[in-house]
């Protein structure tokens, strides 16, 4: 790891400490962004520096833009969803700016985290296969224990929808999926 990706990290992790949302008694981003790093030296060990970035900073200064503020309903998620984008990839490209990385990594990096190229870039589809990864593992459990058997279906459903082929076969591998759930991965 280059120290120019420390710095990015180490200030991404910085800005998520500030976070007034807990998990396991640490800012929730701070514990997100962790938890993206590790899933990706794991999934992707050799991966770009650009890329090591984006999965930090998936979540970074989340609590900023809240839900609450945005109208109800799937329109109003899908709004507060792309605003959280954009905001991820302008904190994540001016904290690479100050690390002294150039405009294309910087947009790189925005572009994966605005999820732009999903099944067509390949880092694109490696950060969303790492985000998957994360909720499969992290979140999951939470998820379902909270929400009906169909709704539970539908989010593996989506979830699996979002990730290469590689990747779902690699769930099945790794995760001991009731049979229902396992075949959003099997396809």
């Amino acid at each position: 790891m280059t120290s120019r990706v420390q710095v990015v990290l180490a200030a991404i992790d910085s800005a998520n400490s500030a976070d007034p949302r807990l998990d396991e008694g640490r800012p929730e981003a701070q514990l997100y962004g962790e938890r993206m790093s590790a899933e990706l030296a794991r999934l992707v060990p050799d991966a770009a520096d650009v890329l090591q970035i984006a999965a930090r900073g998936q979540h970074v200064e989340r609590w900023k833009l809240a839900r609450a503020t945005y109208p109800e309903g799937r329109a109003g998620y899908l709004a507060w969803r792309r605003a959280q984008a954009v905001h991820h990839a302008e904190v994540v490209g001016r904290l690479m700016s100050e690390a002294g990385y150039g405009a294309e990594e910087i947009e790189t990096a925005g572009r994966m985290l605005r999820k732009q190229g999903i099944k067509r870039d390949p880092l694109v589809q490696a950060l969303e296969d790492v985000i998957c990864f994360v909720f499969l593992r992290w979140y999951f459990a939470p998820f379902a224990a909270k929400h009906s058997p169909e709704k539970v279906q539908d989010i593996v459903e989506k979830t699996a929808r979002k990730m290469s082929a590689p990747a779902r076969a690699r769930v099945l591998e790794e995760f001991d999926l009731p049979a229902d759930l396992a075949t959003a991965f099997a396809g």
